[in-house]
């Protein structure tokens, strides 16, 4: 069976529209059920952070 329409670019950019917009409420709905997390880099660069503060102290202490 063929469509009766081929898929436009407009129709293309509608769906991931869509399905941004799925995502994003289901994220949104996540943190309000409080199921939500920090990302690893924002832990990982806090945790440089905190080395490389500890470092410098002591190396120009």
């Amino acid at each position: 069976m063929l469509p009766s329409e081929p898929p436009t670019p407009g129709a293309q950019r509608q769906g991931w529209l869509e399905r941004r917009r799925d995502k994003v409420r289901a994220e949104i709905e996540r943190n309000r059920r409080g199921e939500h997390t920090v990302p690893t880099w924002v832990l990982a660069a806090a945790l440089a952070l905190i080395v490389g503060a500890w470092l410098a102290l002591i190396i120009l202490a």
